[in-house]
């Protein structure tokens, strides 16, 4: 059995998943702030899962690792600073642990869904912007640092970064909804708008051949891709191919499948 947690600025997901893939368990929990409230939550979490015979588990962070140390040097939505997750998910899983980018994680589970010679950025929108890169379903490492969310972009006049006019949160402070709740096309037109800024930045870039969306966000693709790709096809260039553009397959759970492909990779099954 495998375990995966997905740490989010909003909620935090742990799941069970067997040899082959398949959750057998999961559990959500509202993300404290508070470190040491979070460790509580979690070693609570894990005792309700029904089983403690792990083969090997991985945590899925939002932001800066050291993963030489197992540290996790700072995220974007929560006020952790060099907090020791590696050896405090060991001790409680009491099992090997990988520690990822959760935006690496989720464009690995999505690349094994997809042809395995595409170059693939998995971008997800959630209560910030993550981004992962992918080459042939491999983990492009040089890249697994990057925070796609903090690019600077021009908005309203002032540089200021492209999750904090067009992530999920931004768009429940800017327009009062959730994603889920927004269903006019006005609205959803504006936010394509948004996120086509960032977008462009990054298929000039990272020069992908699909870019999949996920995220909460992304859920509701179907919603807005039209408006997304009709804004960036204006900036057609040779030099940086547009990609083609999808929603995410898994669109909750891309992380957690991302923890379980790299875990069972990295550790191998049981015997």
């Amino acid at each position: 059995m495998y375990v995966g947690v997905d740490i989010g600025g909003t909620k935090t997901l742990v799941a069970t998943l067997d040899d082959n893939g398949v959750i057998q368990a999961r559990h959500q929990f509202k993300t404290p702030k508070d470190y040491d409230k979070f460790l509580e939550s979690l070693r609570h979490t894990a005792l309700s899962l029904g089983t403690s015979d792990f083969r090997a588990g991985c945590i899925a962070v939002p932001g800066r690792i050291d993963r030489e140390q197992g540290v996790v040097r700072h995220l974007g939505n929560l006020p952790w600073i060099n907090v020791p997750l590696y050896a405090d998910a060991v001790d409680i899983f009491n099992c090997p642990i990988a520690l990822e980018h959760d935006g690496v994680l989720g464009g690995l589970s999505e690349s094994m869904l997809l042809p395995a010679d595409k170059r693939v950025l998995y971008v997800t929108i959630s209560t910030g912007i993550g981004t992962g890169l992918i080459d042939h379903q491999q983990i492009v490492s040089e890249m697994s640092d990057s925070e796609g969310g903090q690019i600077q972009l021009q908005f309203h006049g002032k540089r200021t970064s492209w999750e904090s006019f067009a992530s999920g949160s931004a768009i429940v402070e800017r327009f009062g909804k959730k994603a889920a709740e927004i269903e006019d096309s006005a609205t959803w037109k504006r936010i394509a708008h948004d996120l086509a800024q960032g977008f462009i930045e990054l298929i000039a870039i990272m020069q992908p051949d699909i870019i999949v969306v996920g995220g909460s966000v992304g859920r509701y693709f179907d919603r807005y891709k039209d408006y997304l790709v009709k804004e960036i096809s204006q900036y057609d260039n040779p030099m940086a191919p547009l990609p083609s553009f999808r929603a995410a397959q898994r669109p909750e759970d891309a992380v957690i499948y991302g923890c379980y492909d790299l875990a069972k990779a990295r550790y191998g099954s049981r015997a």
